[in-house]
């Protein structure tokens, strides 16, 4: 009788172990996929480059529509200039020159600033063609986000579910063990790790003695 008692209370620690090893296994896939919960990495650095070329883009047009308003009244200032030279009231030779040299700069640095300017409209371009990239990039790894943590969510609750009933079975596995043999269990646990393993063939399968 205290063999077959014996043997039920092994059976039962068994049982007992193959439920907490279950709880161990599924409360480590719940920590990880809750760890992945939140922004990722790759979002990040797909954000923060897109905010990057999205800056330089803006530094570009900036510079673009300031050269564009420079040129304006660049070309504002000649025609007021050719206008005084050319109208007939200035009559003073040394005046004239005087004007003449200046309309002479101002076109030479309206040539400049165009030049500059053109060079300007093709950094825009390929600037707004490198955004519209690194926006779908962007886009893409969001809804990749997205997608994951909305199957995340998902597999949190089903663990979490598993686990509240897993939890329940162990409970209903301690209330049918003997007390002292529950108390001998836990402490060999906290000192070895798992304390019950199986004999196969007159060998322990825990430390592979006889």
């Amino acid at each position: 009788c205290k063999i077959v008692a014996y043997m039920n209370v092994s059976w039962q620690l068994s049982q007992l172990q193959g439920i907490e090893l279950e709880i161990e296994s599924k409360g480590q896939i719940l920590d990880e996929s809750t760890r992945q919960l939140g922004e990722s990495e790759a979002l990040v650095r797909a954000q923060v480059k897109l905010f990057a070329v999205q800056q330089h883009l803006k530094e570009l047009k900036d510079k673009q529509q300031s050269q564009e308003w420079e040129v304006d009244g660049l070309r504002a200032k000649i025609v007021a200039a050719k206008e005084s030279l050319y109208s007939g009231r200035i009559k003073n030779p040394k005046e004239l020159s005087s004007i003449q040299q200046e309309v002479s700069g101002l076109e030479i640095r309206r040539h400049q600033l165009e030049d500059e300017a053109l060079a300007v409209m093709g950094e825009v371009e390929e600037a707004t063609a490198n955004w519209a990239t690194t926006e779908g990039e962007f886009k893409a790894a969001e809804n990749e986000w997205r997608n994951k943590q909305k199957r995340l969510s998902k597999e949190i609750a089903q663990l979490k579910n598993e686990l509240s009933q897993i939890k329940y079975k162990q409970q209903l596995a301690l209330a049918e063990v003997d007390p002292g043999a529950v108390d001998s269990y836990y402490q060999l646990k906290k000192q070895k790790g798992w304390p019950v393993a199986k004999v196969e063939q007159g060998m322990c399968c825990g430390c592979r003695l006889s």
